[in-house]
């Protein structure tokens, strides 16, 4: 039997990617601050919401990995963006630098065991 569904990766991986790239353009300040609402938007919607489709289409292909990795960085991208975008509109105000990085810490234990796990599933 064959899937009705293409394969969602590429959605996924653009969808983190290009999202990516935008955010660093505005860590590095190549860009006016008004980059940020860009940002935002790509973290909800291509790199958020798009990619946690990918993720979800992953299940229904039978890919466990491409489902947990895609569908947790599509929501990894939607709770930055509405961070941030809460932050800058004075919501979470006394938020310090320690709540950003643990949060990172947590996505960064998590990218590594997805990184090790790739390790026991190549073929």
């Amino acid at each position: 039997m064959t899937s009705a569904i293409a394969n969602p990766a590429p959605l996924g991986l653009f969808g983190f990617g290009l999202t990516t790239v935008l955010l660093n353009f505005e860590n590095a300040a190549i860009s006016e601050k008004t980059l940020l609402n860009l940002v935002l938007s790509h973290g909800f919607f291509y790199g958020g919401l798009a990619q946690f489709c990918a993720g979800m289409w992953e299940f229904a292909t039978g890919n466990t990995f491409g489902a947990t990795a895609f569908t947790s960085y599509g929501a990894f991208w939607i709770s930055l963006a509405a961070f941030i975008w809460a932050h800058e509109g004075g919501l979470f105000a006394a938020a310090q630098e320690i709540d950003m990085f643990l949060y990172f810490c947590t996505w960064g234990v998590l990218s590594a065991g997805l990184f090790i796990i790739t390790f026991r599933i190549s073929k």
